[in-house]
């Protein structure tokens, strides 16, 4: 009688099965984890005042410290709605990269799994936003269009290195945000909730792209190396709508006119990009063409 063999899985398999493991044990429901009845507390931040787009400027320093605050805030909340709208994007791409793959793989299993994080995410983030009395801040029409070809146009690392692109910038910012005690509780929970779950995308994203691109020659490297870079710059310049300004009562156009040249921001950012910039680079993903980007658009 013969034995049928298996062909040895391959460590994303592995990856993903641990992730699965990890999903069972460290997974939170925003709906009773976070603090939703206490009033807003207005005389705290939304982020880290370090991380705002006018801190270091002058008209920072002219702010009185309850326009600070209210600042913070919608920036806290635009940051979120680009959060949505970006977590839309991914959930997309993810179905139809496994769209009638076995259900049996664990690597299946994870990307429904993460599909359902990332939608506890979208709903966290939007009761975040509304609890901060913001808005619906949403990207600029050309970027949503942009992002609806790249939805249904981007696969492989192409697909797994932009979604990377979104989360370890948050990443970076959220870790500040959560430990500081100005920023207002809720917020700092909401953060805590999204750094613990998606430390598990972030590794499975890099696993995907450095698997992609195992299978890409020079020309498609390149070319998937500059649509992420342009992805990149698109997602993050989005994340802070200069709308804020104006619904936290400053002067908008003073307030837009200083952010721009606000190198204490740019190097925060930038430096939030260093672990992202590692990565590609050791895929090599940091072309030429795609460092040009990355460094028009602050992040390098």
């Amino acid at each position: 009688m013969s034995t049928v063999h298996k062909p040895e899985a391959p460590e994303s398999h592995d990856v993903a099965s641990r992730l699965l493991a990890s999903a069972e044990q460290l997974s939170c429901d925003p709906v009773t984890a976070v603090d939703w009845e206490t009033p807003l507390d207005r005389s705290m931040h939304g982020t880290s005042p370090e991380w705002s787009t006018l801190y270091g400027t002058a008209y920072w320093d002219e702010m009185t410290e309850e326009q600070r605050t209210a600042l913070t805030r919608q920036e806290a909340a635009s940051v979120a709605s680009t959060g949505i709208w970006f977590e839309m994007i991914l959930q997309q791409m993810m179905l139809r990269d496994f769209y009638a793959k076995d259900p049996t793989d664990p690597e299946f299993q994870w990307a429904l799994t993460e599909i359902a994080d990332e939608c506890r995410h979208s709903i966290m983030f939007a009761r975040g936003a509304a609890k901060l009395e913001a808005p619906a801040y949403r990207p600029h029409r050309v970027v949503i269009e942009l992002g609806r070809a790249f939805k249904t146009l981007a696969f492989g690392e192409t697909a797994y290195a932009a979604i990377l692109v979104a989360e370890e910038v948050l990443d970076v910012m959220q870790r500040d945000w959560m430990r500081d005690e100005r920023v207002v509780p809720f917020v700092r929970t909401i953060n805590n909730i999204h750094v613990i779950e998606e430390s598990r995308h972030m590794a499975f994203a890099r696993e995907e792209t450095r698997d992609r691109l195992r299978k890409a020659g020079p020309i498609r490297r390149h070319l998937s190396a500059v649509v992420v870079a342009v992805a990149a710059h698109a997602i993050v310049r989005s994340m802070w709508n200069p709308a804020v300004y104006e619904n936290a009562g400053l002067d908008h156009r003073r307030a837009r006119r200083e952010a721009r040249a606000n190198k204490h921001f740019t190097s925060m950012l930038r430096s939030s990009c260093a672990g992202l910039m590692e990565f590609l680079d050791s895929c090599g993903m940091l072309t030429r063409p795609a460092a040009r980007i990355y460094r028009y658009a602050g992040l390098l």
